[in-house]
């Protein structure tokens, strides 16, 4: 991934910048949707769209609504509702603009392709597209469509998803927000956070994943189907079986995970202070042949996303205003914070 894509110069300070809000109360959620888009744009496009972009607005909008919309499709009975004559009719819609939105960008990545200096992950496609010179047919143009559609769903309202809940467990918790904050300030000064920091700032890390265990972006995970007939803890499990993972259940286990509705870091780090890598019980991008995908590169974008807003400010509840809720809601592929505000105040 490196060799295709590298972070642009003061990322992600130039993806995500809200001091414009001059210490005001502001809703998150947008700011982080734009910043996590534009960082998969780099990967995917090689380039990035400016917050008033309307193209790339209305992207975000209907990569919204097709999540929305995919949602259902996790409960098959939709489609026995009589009310609901197609149910798939706005799934449908939403994915062929998604899917233009694609083809006219391949479309412009092919007026200036140079095969020596290949630019993000469609001129790769691109490049091995033309290299098979007709007699391969591993990979085909609607291919690289489909492909590009699917990292769009599955890393762009994920990843803000993710920092969103970050965000709110940090006004609900000033005190974990202090200790990030005092880590940050010893090992990195006012050095701008890296990849390479990583392993120095363990709390800071923590905080990312205890985040990810207390508030699961996505409770229940996706249907699978059993390919044969298993046993399975004293369960049989015949083949053909639709099974849902209950992710929820693993996290909020209070046997692995003690008083689970208390937000504390320190569950994943070590009597040394140390990061606890693929803890049990903690599953935030699933586990086996079919895990995530992206989970690297929302490991980098959530840690230097967190740690630079951390870095440069001090997250508060506005002033008189309630105190946030942490009952999740679903208004797209993602289970997120109801609407919520807080203050950024510079530091």
């Amino acid at each position: 991934m490196a060799d295709v894509f590298t972070f642009p110069e003061g990322f992600p300070f130039t993806l995500l910048d809200v001091s414009g809000y001059n210490e005001q109360p502001f809703d998150v959620s947008a700011d982080l949707l734009t910043a996590s888009g534009n960082i998969l744009c780099a990967l995917v496009l090689g380039k990035r769209f400016d917050h008033g972009d309307t193209r790339f607005q209305h992207l975000q909008t209907t990569l919204k609504n097709l999540g929305a919309e995919i949602v259902k499709w996790r409960c098959p009975f939709m489609t026995y509702i009589p009310i609901v004559q197609d149910p798939a009719a706005k799934l449908r819609i939403y994915s062929d603009e998604v899917r233009q939105f694609i083809r006219e960008e391949i479309d412009l990545h092919r007026l200036n392709l140079d095969p020596e200096n290949p630019r993000d992950f469609i001129d790769y496609c691109l490049l091995q597209l033309d290299q098979q010179d007709g007699g391969g047919t591993w990979l085909k143009e609607d291919n690289v469509v489909y492909i590009v559609q699917d990292l769009f769903i599955a890393g762009i309202d994920t990843t803000a998803a993710t920092l969103t809940w970050v965000m709110l467990y940090m006004i609900l918790y000033p005190e974990v927000q202090q200790k990030v904050q005092a880590e940050l300030d010893c090992v990195l000064g006012a050095t701008k956070p890296s990849l390479a920091h990583r392993e120095q700032l363990p709390y800071t890390t923590a905080t990312i994943m205890e985040a990810q265990r207390i508030r699961q972006i996505s409770p229940m995970m996706f249907m699978r189907q059993a390919d044969e007939s298993t046993r399975l803890r004293g369960f049989d499990i015949a083949k053909g079986t639709h099974l849902i993972l209950n992710l929820r259940s693993v996290h909020m286990d209070p046997v692995a995970w003690p008083n689970p509705e208390v937000f504390d870091p320190s569950r994943f780090l070590d009597a040394d202070g140390k990061v606890v890598n693929n803890p049990p019980s903690f599953l935030p991008f699933a586990a086996g042949r079919r895990n995530c995908l992206g989970e690297q590169l929302a490991k980098m974008e959530l840690f230097l996303l967190f740690s630079t807003i951390m870095q440069h400010f001090t997250l508060k509840v506005p002033e008189g205003a309630p105190t946030p809720s942490t009952q999740g809601i679903f208004e797209s592929l993602s289970m997120t914070p109801a609407p919520f505000q807080l203050c950024a105040v510079s530091r």
